[in-house]
């Protein structure tokens, strides 16, 4: 195994490289394979043909979980949670409640449906892969 930030070896399940002090499987510069350079945007090792992407955290969030929330529960912005996008997340449930609240005067029927289409296009966004990182900035794992 070796350091994709800096081409060092690396022990066996080590999670930081000794060299550059980078956690492993991070940066995009050699391959975690054999060591050596990538070409830049390269989706495999030219020198031994290894896939070139980085491999999702043992922690990633699940893409599929994540559009299913989406679209079941994302009108109160459960996915954005779950992927920590709480900024989102918090405006989706306060446009939820406030729908509901505006529905019990009578005029909360313009704005009911925006949160729940919202999340049903997030959730869809999610499964076909166009939402394919969390909230930090990790992929998400199929």
């Amino acid at each position: 195994m070796y350091c994709r930030n800096c081409g060092n070896p690396m022990a066996q399940g080590a999670a930081v490289c000794l060299k550059c002090g980078v956690q492993a499987g991070r940066g995009a510069s050699f391959c975690a394979s054999c060591g050596k350079p990538l070409v830049p945007g390269a989706v495999v090792c030219t020198n031994c043909g290894v896939s070139a992407a980085p491999a999702p955290a043992a922690d990633a969030k699940s893409k599929m979980t994540a559009g299913l929330l989406g679209i079941f529960l994302g009108f109160v912005g459960v996915h954005n949670f779950y992927l920590g996008y709480t900024g989102k997340a918090v405006a989706q449930l306060v446009l939820t409640i406030a729908a509901i609240l505006l529905d019990c005067v009578g005029i909360g029927a313009m704005i009911h449906p925006i949160p729940a289409v919202w999340g049903l296009i997030e959730g869809i966004m999610l499964l076909c892969g166009s939402i394919n990182k969390d909230g930090k900035g990790n992929p998400l794992r199929d």
